[in-house]
């Protein structure tokens, strides 16, 4: 897409990273997941500064022209926002809106609790808030999912580090689809079936649904992942067992005000979790988009951005 700004390169918390700027006014950072970019806003960005909103968006540590630290550990929690912290610094800025997708808004709603004074606001796409449960998750993954769910494999091997990348186009093309399976059809299989697995993403003759990239914008993702790989973008998941044992003693409750978009065909959260958010986040708007799937900022930008805008000029207009 030629109209995506070209990044800066900003020193944060003993790193670089790679940001993409457009518009003025008050400021809006957007927090990618996986496997995504910056670029992932594509949509968001001109929206935004149209609307006179300056949205930031970087690479985040792992990811795309951004530093790829190697150690496990120099992906816990208290880095990640340790770079948006100094992130924010470098721009000058006390603090921002939020919009997060996937594990753009696990790390937004960690910085929501801990560090509220560089909230001033969470758009949260497709992951809900996710309260801390009394057991290690890992654990309950592994008890619940199998060794084959893809977060469970990803702490016991480094098989999809090194698989991901020796085809990184054809993993993008299989992961972003649109019309891959309604929420109906996914909780009608077996309980089997439901276990997500990139591995056996990777290992299907075809697949499923119908491309949600353009051909230019698939060759933007495979030329940044031939580059980085993915061993950092899958690190921020090896991480978890000591993010849930660091925040043991966190209260919580979402305390800024918050808009959730969800999309119904999104396989990845269970309604349950969307529901029993509500209880922990005050000020909470939801909305759910319909016939969407996983990928709700690229997949129906339209409908993402006329949320993102109407909540932001009732509750931080400019």
């Amino acid at each position: 897409m030629s109209s995506f700004p070209a990044a800066q390169i900003l020193a944060s918390n003993g790193i670089e990273l790679a940001v993409h700027e457009a518009g003025t006014g008050p400021a809006v950072l957007l927090l990618h997941g996986f496997p995504e970019l910056a670029y992932s806003w594509r949509h968001q960005l001109p929206a935004l500064a149209a609307a006179g909103y300056r949205a930031i968006a970087p690479d985040l540590r792992g990811y795309g022209q951004s530093s790829r630290p190697e150690a496990v550990e120099e992906y816990r929690i208290e880095c990640l926002i340790d770079d948006m912290t100094g992130l924010l610094a470098a721009l000058e800025l006390k603090n921002a809106v939020i919009a997060a997708h996937d594990w753009g808004a696990l790390l937004a709603w960690q910085m929501a609790l801990l560090r509220p004074d560089l909230v001033r606001g969470l758009i949260c796409l497709n992951i809900p808030f996710l309260p801390r449960g009394r057991r290690d998750p890992i654990a309950v993954m592994r008890e619940h999912l199998g060794p084959e769910f893809y977060i469970v494999n990803f702490q016991d091997s480094d098989e999809a580090d090194r698989r991901l990348a020796e085809d990184p186009r054809n993993f993008i093309n299989r992961m972003m689809r649109r019309d891959v399976i309604s929420r109906a059809q996914f909780d009608a299989l077996p309980a089997q079936q439901r276990v997500i697995s990139l591995l056996a993403t990777l290992d299907k003759p075809q697949p499923r649904g119908n491309p949600l990239l353009t051909p230019e914008e698939l060759d933007y993702y495979t030329a940044a992942f031939a580059k980085s790989g993915f061993a950092g973008a899958i690190n921020w998941y090896r991480n978890w067992s000591h993010n849930w044992r660091v925040t043991e003693h966190v209260k919580q409750v979402v305390t800024v005000p918050t808009l959730f978009i969800g999309a119904e065909n999104d396989v990845v959260v269970q309604t349950k979790q969307i529901e029993a958010m509500k209880s922990h986040v005050p000020d909470l708007e939801m909305h759910m988009l319909t016939d969407c799937g996983h990928w709700t900022q690229q997949e129906q930008p339209a409908a993402t951005n006329q949320l993102m805008l109407d909540w932001l000029a009732r509750r931080f207009p400019n």
